[in-house]
């Protein structure tokens, strides 16, 4: 078939030559992977070495050391291999389909509308046989693919891919996380299942989801010409008799059944879809071999299989052994994905120019005025039907005693308790919506805020770092490692995405990155610490207010006064900011030392927030966004706008996480990401050219 020939030129190489050296390269792949899984078959808790190994398959070892090799070590390896190819073959073709390079299970929400769907069915208290879930998880993954490729179209940017499909995944896991909640009993074994891990017990899970592998893998063969044709575009595909938008629905089905069958068997193993394809891709080019997409889905699939059995070969080389097997492989396949992640956006020619302005209306000072007082009454109410509502409800002039220090011991006793946790949501909410309304004007990148860009990742990073290592920590200990986490972070992801003056592809993929890297690494820690820690880390990671204190809402406090001052002081630089990048330099406005002491703030404000009330995501987009939309562009107007809203908001999804199904209680993260999901997502549409 012609459609991927390449004319020929004067430097190409034989064409004999150049397959047998994709030949060549195949044979070592492959040679490599088998490497690993003898070595991952000697790893393991059981002092069974290579020795012993050997005996096992030769039928000469102990009863005891045959069954560790038979039915534990040999099945890992086998799952192992078997998740690496399916889901190297599955980024491949997905990328390919959508000249996407990052496109994947991972960044399609695959896995995430998979998890959901199982959580659904766990709350019914309904247990399938792996089949069948095999069958919930692949209507699920489908479902949100669909989503995804629908709001970010196919062949369009990569950024809009990756935002779509992380909001997506973010939305999604917020409400499995929610469903764990309310329905523990039902859902148990959930939460370990989504960090991914290859462990099996026996061969019985590897041989269910064999025959769901080979349908996919031989389906997608079987379109491979009609793949390789949409390389050349649309029109020349419908000019060679290809019919394109059935191509692409079939080859997202089958994609989608083989990432169903892998999340199904281990667990999500992250960016292995995304890693395979990225490293076969330079071999590609090199070898005219691995040019067509039959020679390349095999290929990836090895390189696939490579990484996750490499990826469990270095956690075991590296980590105790009684510590290794607690350690999910999906968290180091997110941690060397996220470093792709970030390679890649770096390398990514970066094509979506000035954004132009938001066409908004300006609305009159009266108008401003109203909205303010509005939002002000608004803030008012949360707050106090905060106090007001929860396991106990109180009245008004229960309040008005406690402020005046007459109330009763159990009035006293749930006030205590309670204003703390209002005023840590009403403050960690104006402190995110200020720093998002900060780095969206020292960026000129609309979809920028600490969630997205990692930075609250960083902070989280560091708070959780200091808690599970010092369980003593005080307040100002948890703020002070949570600011390190964001400002090393913070430098990271500016530093890198500098180049090019901040541009919206590169920075928000680094950002996004450095996130998913955050979060491999606070799991990591979560799983080596010890249970008590690993609770208290994961309550205080979930958004929650629970358990705050006076002191704990002081650092956040401080510091957004001290944004609010300089956000007003500053508001003209910071329209000029963001306006332009010439605009500033004629009035005479030192543009970097400006933006650098925004970002030192806005970091600030994101480090506290994340050390008061957890990792709360998606606030310093939606406030920022909804401010200007209701008064126009200008900061004295925009700020205190932003500022109520994200109080609001949070304060709001506090309010509900603890009163809709008390006495059990959801976070204000996992509330404000279940709001805060479809509006990004709007906000995606309705930027579409």
């Amino acid at each position: 078939m012609a459609v991927t020939a390449t004319p020929p030129t004067a430097t190409r190489p034989p064409t004999t030559a150049s397959r047998t050296g994709a030949a060549a390269v195949a044979a070592g792949l492959v040679l490599l992977v088998a490497v690993l899984a003898v070595v991952d078959i000697t790893q393991g808790t059981a002092a069974v070495g290579p020795a012993e190994v050997f005996k096992a398959l030769t039928g000469q070892a102990d009863p005891s050391d045959a069954s560790v090799v038979i039915a534990s070590r040999l099945p890992r390896m086998t799952a192992g291999i078997l998740v690496g190819v399916i889901l190297g073959v599955a980024g491949a073709v997905l990328q390919a389909v959508s000249r996407n390079v990052l496109a994947a299970p991972d960044t399609l929400a695959v896995n995430a509308g998979s998890y959901l769907a199982l959580g659904l069915v766990g709350a019914t208290g309904v247990s399938l046989p792996l089949l069948a879930s095999s069958g919930v998880a692949f209507t699920g993954g489908l479902l949100a693919a669909a989503v995804v490729l629908a709001l970010s179209g196919l062949g369009t940017g990569t950024v809009r891919l990756v935002l779509a499909g992380t909001a997506l995944a973010l939305g999604l896991t917020s409400m499995t996380e929610s469903l764990l909640l309310l329905f523990p009993e039902q859902t148990e074994g959930l939460y370990q299942w989504n960090q991914g891990s290859i462990s099996q017990n026996g061969f019985d899970g590897v041989l269910q989801m064999l025959p769901v592998a080979l349908i996919g893998l031989v389906g997608l063969l079987l379109t491979a010409r009609r793949v390789d044709a949409l390389a050349l575009g649309d029109d020349a595909a419908r000019g060679l008799g290809v019919p394109v938008r059935a191509t692409r629905v079939t080859v997202v089905v089958l994609a989608t059944l083989l990432s169903a069958a892998a999340v199904t068997l281990a667990g999500p193993i992250g960016f292995v879809g995304l890693c395979a394809p990225a490293l076969v891709r330079p071999l590609s080019r090199r070898f005219r071999g691995l040019v067509r997409i039959r020679t390349i889905l095999p290929v990836a699939g090895v390189v696939g299989a490579g990484l996750v059995l490499g990826s469990d070969v270095l956690l075991r080389a590296l980590v105790p052994s009684d510590t290794a097997v607690a350690v999910p492989t999906g968290v180091v396949t997110s941690l060397i994905g996220a470093v792709f992640l970030v390679v890649m956006a770096l390398r990514l020619r970066d094509t979506s120019g000035a954004e132009a302005p938001d066409r908004l209306r300006i609305p009159s000072r009266a108008a401003f005025l109203v909205t303010l007082a509005a939002l002000v009454a608004v803030v008012v109410g949360v707050t106090i039907a905060g106090a007001l509502l929860g396991d106990s409800k109180l009245l008004l002039g229960d309040v008005v005693n406690w402020a005046q220090g007459r109330a009763g011991q159990t009035v006293s006793f749930v006030l205590d308790t309670r204003m703390p946790r209002v005023l840590a949501a009403l403050c960690a909410g104006a402190a995110l919506a200020l720093a998002g309304t900060l780095v969206q004007a020292v960026t000129r990148n609309p979809l920028a805020e600490p969630g997205v860009l990692g930075v609250s990742g960083g902070a989280a990073l560091g708070a959780v770092l200091l808690v599970t290592t010092v369980p003593v920590a005080g307040t100002w200990s948890v703020a002070g490692a949570a600011f390190a986490g964001a400002a090393v972070t913070s430098v990271i992801v500016f530093g890198l995405a500098a180049r090019g003056g901040y541009q919206q592809n590169r920075l928000v993929l680094v950002g996004i990155g450095m996130a998913a890297g955050t979060t491999a690494l606070v799991s990591l820690l979560i799983v080596l610490t010890d249970p008590f820690n690993a609770t208290k880390a994961l309550t205080w990671l979930s958004g929650s207010t629970y358990g705050r204190t006076m002191p704990d809402v002081l650092p956040v406090t401080l510091v957004l006064v001290l944004g609010l001052v300089v956000a007003v002081a500053r508001r003209t630089e910071l329209d000029l900011i963001s306006l332009d990048a010439d605009t500033p330099r004629l009035l005479g406005l030192r543009l970097s030392p400006a933006r650098l002491g925004f970002l030192v703030v806005s970091v600030l404000l994101s480090a506290t927030a994340v050390a008061s009330a957890g990792t709360i995501g998606f606030v310093g987009l939606v406030a920022p966004h909804a401010a200007r939309a209701l008064v126009g562009r200008r900061h004295v107007r925009v700020v205190p706008v932003a500022v109520l809203l994200g109080a609001a908001l949070v304060c709001t999804a506090d309010l509900l996480g603890r009163t809709v199904i008390a006495p059990a209680q959801l976070g204000a993260g996992l509330m404000t990401a279940v709001i805060g999901t479809p509006y990004f997502l709007y906000l995606l549409v309705r930027s579409r050219r």
